[in-house]
C-alpha cells in the first residue's frame, strides 16, 4: 500500500477484503488514482439487496467471471464499491454497511462522515452470546 494511504478517521488504510480479493488496483485496499475512473473508495460488506440494486443498473457483481479470476460476490462479503454507486445505492434505500476503517479518504470529497457513520458496519461484539 502506498505511504500516506488513510481512511475517512484519518488513520492509516486498512485493508477491505484479500478473498474475494478487491480494489481498483486488485490489491485488498480501496486505493484509488487519476485513471480509476469510478472512484473505487468505499469498502463496505454487500448485502443481498444491493447486489440485486447493482445488477439491475448494469454491473453483474454476482455472476462469476473466471477470466477475470472473479469468483462472484455473496451477502456478507467485502468489496471496493464507486463512491457514486453507493450513495445511488444510499438514495434508493439499499446502500450496503461501509467498513470505515477500510474506505479510503479520498470518499469524503462525495459523502460525508456522519452519514458514513450512519451506515457503519459494526462487527460482532464479544460479548455478544447466543445460547
Amino acid at each position: 500500500m502506498e505511504t500516506g494511504a488513510y481512511n475517512v478517521l484519518g488513520e492509516p488504510l486498512v485493508p477491505c477484503s484479500y478473498d474475494p480479493l478487491t480494489g481498483y488496483f486488485r490489491d485488498g485496499c480501496c486505493r484509488t488514482d487519476e485513471s480509476d475512473h469510478g472512484t473505487h473508495v468505499v469498502c463496505a460488506r454487500v448485502t443481498e439487496a444491493f447486489l440485486s440494486f447493482s445488477l439491475a443498473r448494469g454491473n453483474d457483481l454476482i455472476t462469476p467471471r473466471p477470466e477475470w479470476r472473479f469468483a462472484g460476490l455473496r451477502p456478507g462479503d467485502r468489496w471496493c464499491l464507486c463512491v457514486n454507486r453507493w450513495l445511488e445505492a444510499l438514495q434508493a434505500g439499499v446502500a450496503p454497511p461501509v467498513v470505515l476503517q477500510s474506505t479510503h479518504d479520498s470518499a469524503l470529497a462525495y459523502v460525508s462522515l456522519d452519514v458514513l457513520r450512519q451506515h457503519a458496519w459494526a462487527p460482532p461484539s464479544s460479548s455478544q452470546r447466543t445460547g
